[in-house]
């Protein structure tokens, strides 16, 4: 029987013993077996670590768990490679692409890690009274996967075609330019997010009213401006046209302003109609919300085809829209019960209609007799 063992482990298959290639998948094997027990304890420990409120431990240990398998299997490859007997060519190839499986395992752990530089970028923007770091952390870390994807490729290039990584940066130039030309649009959006940092026609969280969508600005990115209307809808809108829109920014409004009309029935008469204004300046008299500077104003303004009309007009300070809406319900009963208790008319569109012998507005009537 071990004679036997041992004759099965000499066996060629594809020009290798087969007790090379056991232990080739067998080293692949453990390999994996330990990343994804890495993983496994690494999750876990993440887990326990949002438990203790240690945040950034648990960034840090989520980030690595899912290239810790990959970068495992790459060392299991490189450590087991060894056993096999390869020809020199094929031997090259299998060096190559270990090479290229390392590097792309190394970088995809660095792309992970920006994941913990965000996270402590959005925790410094969050101590900071300026919302423009709000905008700038997701372009920071975006900026940077970039860049790591752009080396990944170039140091996977440099290793596929042995030339130096100068060669191979000013190729990627060379398709960087063919690529510019092509995507023209992504490169117009780009410039437009530098302008929007740059000018700061709003920030995150600020609502805006652009092309008829009413909402909050939830992110700025590379390409587009995402804006969350009032219906729960998401727009997406390219930052090249958002350059060239106007936007107007209610978020960074210092008050709301309201301008209403207040109509009464013509026959009001004019001592109950001077009473009627005096009752809307007594209301709004050091008002809720007012500013010295911006007095509330009350006048008898028009004529109108069915009412006598009188202006109001206000302005409430902080501009918190529900509670300048609270105050309003409040000012509106406020001159309902009292226009009321006055016995002061609104009015409503009516028409009127006179006759010839009204005994208010008497019609003269004139017969013309024909002469013969």
């Amino acid at each position: 029987m071990p004679g036997f063992i041992m004759d099965l482990l000499h066996y060629e298959m594809a020009g290798q013993e087969a007790w090379r290639i056991i232990v080739f998948f067998g080293v692949v094997l453990l390999s994996l077996i330990v990343g994804r027990l890495a993983r496994h304890f690494m999750e876990r420990a993440a887990r326990h670590s949002i438990v203790a409120n240690k945040a950034s431990l648990s960034k840090l240990l989520t980030s690595l768990s899912r290239p810790v398998v990959l970068l495992a299997f790459a060392i299991g490859v490189w450590l087991a490679l060894p056993f096999l007997q390869l020809s020199e060519n094929t031997q090259d190839m299998a060096g190559t692409a270990v090479r290229v499986l390392c590097v792309v395992a190394v970088g995809y752990a660095i792309y992970r890690l920006v994941d913990v530089l965000d996270y402590y970028l959005a925790e410094f923007a969050k101590r900071t009274e300026s919302k423009v770091d709000d905008m700038l952390v997701p372009l920071v870390g975006k900026s940077i996967r970039i860049t790591v994807v752009v080396l990944i490729l170039a140091q996977v290039v440099q290793s596929l075609s042995d030339k130096p990584l100068t060669s191979v940066i000013a190729g990627l130039g060379v398709g960087g330019l063919a690529i510019a030309l092509a995507g023209q649009d992504t490169i117009r959006n780009f410039f437009g997010s530098l302008v929007i940092l740059g000018d700061k026609p709003f920030e995150i969280g600020d609502r805006i009213v652009l092309d008829g969508h009413d909402g909050p600005v939830e992110s700025v990115g590379f390409r587009s401006t995402r804006i969350r209307t009032l219906e729960g809808h998401l727009v997406t809108v390219p930052n090249a046209e958002m350059v060239n829109k106007t936007v107007q920014n209610i978020g960074k409004r210092p008050y709301i302003k309201r301008f209403a009309n207040i109509t009464i029935t013509y026959d009001t008469p004019p001592e109950k109609v001077r009473r009627a204004v005096e009752i809307i300046k007594d209301i709004l008299a050091d008002h809720e919300g007012m500013n010295p500077d911006f007095p509330p104003r009350v006048f008898f303004s028009d004529f109108n085809d069915c009412s006598l009309n009188i202006m109001m007009l206000y302005w409430y300070h902080p501009p918190d829209y529900w509670t300048y809406m609270e105050f309003t319900e409040k000012v509106n009963h406020e001159i309902l019960t009292r226009f009321n208790e006055e016995g002061i008319e609104f009015a409503f569109p009516t028409q009127t209609l006179y006759l010839a012998n009204d005994e208010k507005r008497q019609l003269a009537v004139r017969l013309l007799k024909e002469q013969s």
